[in-house]
């Protein structure tokens, strides 16, 4: 064995703890903190690299358990108890609610209840038939002086060794103690002391040490003050091995997919656009009435949505606007069109949802946009889709809308071009018609995935007179919802949009460098 490049390899604090302990000396975390004043995380640190060198070997574990105060006993024991304080209250006045306890002791109401429910058991305290509580017989508060004991005793010494404290106490402590995820009166804590002694490895190390002057306090950093002082002349330095690879640089980055979606939005904004955002559940008025989309139609089913169970219905839907949407489904209203001729369900408009489709915003801002004008959103999503490299439950899309008196089909085209080849970086593109019951002509742009082929990005058209003038607006309007994951994928060159949400961070470093 060449003890030599092993002492060379070895960290100061196995250094110092090898240097001073002796053949047949204890050691442990408690002699090793007072004899060399290390911390407690620097004595678990060099035992394990002790211990996996096989330096020194563990001959005993033993586990010492301590009850101490919580932040709530602490206050319990300064202010009393909730228990104590309710008894004192009805004690000296005249019976009061619950809520009225609650209420002069500045308690939760659920800390009342169950502290009245404690002394009610316990024969202190009783409902009346005002339901009030008032004193049933005040001598039976054994409970509440043992309480107090108890919490005197801990704070008088911060933690104590549960062994020392009676089987009574013990109980009352196991009854009020801090479980995980809830509060208490008392805390358990158990410490854990493990003895070590040197192996025969250790102490022949530990001479060898000695013979070559190896003292521990050997310069491991040159720093600017000890070349100053001339330190450094007088002391030994750590052996440094060039042969070992450095610390791996961390340096902080963005989520790659943030940082896509910030881009997205500066792009937009330095061409004018304004953005627009929503609460994520809606009504079936602004996801699908406002869009014209009948509610007996089969369209519908491509936008199946997740229904809201609480509340079941908004309370109202904003006049003018639920009148003229009812109209022109009904009969048209005054948009030159025949409407759908049914009879519009002015119950099931309210039904709550989580929004389908980011077109629901371009709805709900359509009522207040200035013409002209341009607005845009970064739209969170959700159906119930089966989950796949190219769908999911809950994605995004970037929605839009382009109003103006000049607007065409042409400008459209122009814009989703931005999307398809700027934005999504897609070199192979191709817009196709479509067919959306609120868009008039409408068009969906594909793009080619080296790996997945031809998949759609999103759908855009031309709003139809149904939906924007009922909502106001007398002049055509653009309109597009995009797979903004998709055009991310696209964009860092990823085969499956899972990806883009992954909790796995070496992945989302690699996709950041790329």
């Amino acid at each position: 064995m060449n003890y030599e490049e092993i002492i060379k390899g070895l960290h100061p604090l196995e250094v110092k703890v090898l240097l001073n302990f002796n053949k047949g000396d204890p050691i442990s975390a408690k002699n090793t903190m007072e004899k060399l004043s290390f911390l407690q995380g620097q004595c678990n640190q060099s035992f394990s690299w002790l211990s996996d060198k096989q330096f020194i070997e563990e001959k005993s574990r033993t586990t010492t358990v301590f009850v101490a105060l919580t932040d709530s006993g602490w206050e319990y024991r300064e202010k009393g108890t909730p228990e104590q304080r309710i008894f004192d209250l009805v004690k000296s006045g005249e019976p009061l609610t619950l809520p009225e306890i609650a209420d002069k002791l500045n308690l939760e109401n659920k800390d009342v209840g169950s502290a009245f429910g404690s002394l009610s058991k316990a024969g202190l305290l009783s409902m009346n038939v005002e339901k009030k509580a008032s004193i049933a017989d005040a001598s039976k508060t054994d409970g509440i002086e043992k309480m107090k004991k108890l919490l005197d005793l801990i704070a008088s010494k911060e933690q104590v060794l549960e062994k020392d404290l009676s089987p009574a106490q013990r109980e009352l402590v196991q009854k009020n103690s801090k479980k995980r995820g809830s509060g208490g009166i008392f805390k358990i804590i158990e410490q854990e002391e493990i003895i070590y002694m040197f192996t025969d490895t250790g102490l022949t190390v530990k001479e060898k040490m000695k013979s070559m002057g190896i003292t521990g306090e050997e310069i491991g950093v040159l720093t600017p003050e000890i070349m100053t002082s001339g330190e450094w002349k007088t002391r030994g330095f750590r052996g440094y091995n060039i042969n070992i690879p450095p610390a791996r640089v961390l340096m902080g980055r963005k989520n790659p997919y943030c940082e896509f979606l910030e881009n997205l939005k500066n792009k937009l904004a330095s061409l004018g656009f304004e953005e627009f955002d929503g609460p994520l559940t809606e009504t079936e008025f602004w996801n699908s009435d406002a869009l014209f989309m009948p509610q007996f139609h089969a369209a519908r089913d491509i936008h199946d949505v997740f229904y809201v169970k609480d509340p079941l219905h908004a309370r109202e839907i904003a006049q003018p606007y639920l009148d003229h949407v009812s109209s022109t489904h009904e009969n048209g209203w005054k948009t030159g069109s025949r409407g759908w001729q049914y009879g519009f369900d002015r119950d099931f408009t309210r039904r709550m949802i989580l929004r389908s489709q980011g077109t629901v915003l371009s709805a709900k801002t359509l009522p207040n946009a200035k013409v002209p004008g341009k607005y845009f959103g970064v739209v969170r999503c959700f159906r119930p889709d089966d989950v796949d490299a190219t769908h999911s439950a809950d994605f995004y899309q970037t929605e839009g809308i382009v109003l103006g008196e000049e607007v065409n089909l042409r400008n459209l085209l122009g814009l989703l071009k931005i999307f398809a080849e700027e934005v999504a970086g897609a070199t192979e593109v191709k817009y196709v018609p479509g067919y959306f019951p609120f868009t008039e002509p409408s068009v969906e742009v594909h793009i080619k995935h080296k790996v997945l082929g031809w998949f759609e990005l999103g759908g855009s058209g031309i709003f139809r007179p149904e939906v924007t003038e009922p909502l106001g607006i007398k002049v055509p309007v653009l309109a597009w919802g995009l797979g903004i994951d998709r055009m991310a994928m696209m964009s860092l060159g990823i085969n499956d949009l899972r990806e883009l949400f992954t909790f796995d961070i070496e992945n989302v470093r690699m996709r950041r460098r790329k």
